[in-house]
């Protein structure tokens, strides 16, 4: 199954639900900003994290914003000041 990048920004309102979010980010992707990750996922795992994230949730106030980049050699970013370095590998196995 060919994976996607995706462009993935959350606004947590509870430090603890926001720990666990931010956890489950990590374990996904790469860190662009303080609640942005660029994730490449097959469509399977982007289920499963949106899944996930949706049982973290509290949806009446938090949220989380997923934005389909395209194909993982399609997606260009441009950055003004600080370059963070973006992901570089293929396959992933999460």
């Amino acid at each position: 199954m060919a994976r996607r990048r995706h462009l993935i920004a959350y606004d947590i309102r509870e430090p603890a639900r926001l720990r666990r979010i931010c956890k489950l980010m990590e374990a996904h992707g790469d860190r662009l900003q303080y609640s942005v990750f660029v994730c490449d996922l097959t469509r399977t795992e982007l289920t499963h994290l949106r899944s996930d994230a949706e049982g973290i949730m509290n949806l009446e106030v938090d949220s989380v914003v997923i934005i389909d980049l395209g194909s993982i050699d399609g997606a260009r970013f441009t950055f003004v000041g600080h370059r963070e370095r973006l992901p570089e590998r293929g396959d992933q196995i999460v």
